[in-house]
């Protein structure tokens, strides 16, 4: 991952965290697929996604959430529940940065 993507991942942990939620991963990755930030929610596991673009231009950051991230959210997401004893109440996330706004948090993007 390259400075900007670890510095926005870095930005959305801290304003999740402001928020109430606790860290139970970062950078989760198999080889189905990879997930930013593994959150909790109270009860709920929270799959969190962060994209970052220099504008909102093109769909911004929203847009680059293509179908096929989805799937391979979900495929990862999937595989990380396997290693837990029991399958808690879960949501995918998406903390998103367009440009110099501040960060826009997307609950149940799939």
């Amino acid at each position: 991952m390259n400075e900007r993507g670890d510095a926005a991942e870095a930005r959305a942990l801290v304003w999740l965290q402001a928020r109430g939620l606790r860290c139970l991963a970062r950078n989760y990755r198999c080889r189905l697929g990879e997930i930013d930030l593994i959150m909790q929610d109270g009860d709920t596991v929270v799959f969190v996604e962060v994209r970052q673009r220099r504008s909102a231009r093109f769909g911004g950051a929203a847009a680059s959430i293509t179908p096929a991230k989805q799937a391979r959210l979900t495929l990862a997401a999937e595989h990380y529940l396997q290693t837990l004893s029991s399958v808690p109440p879960c949501r995918f996330d998406a903390v998103l940065f367009d440009g110099a706004q501040p960060p826009h948090w997307v609950q149940n993007i799939i």
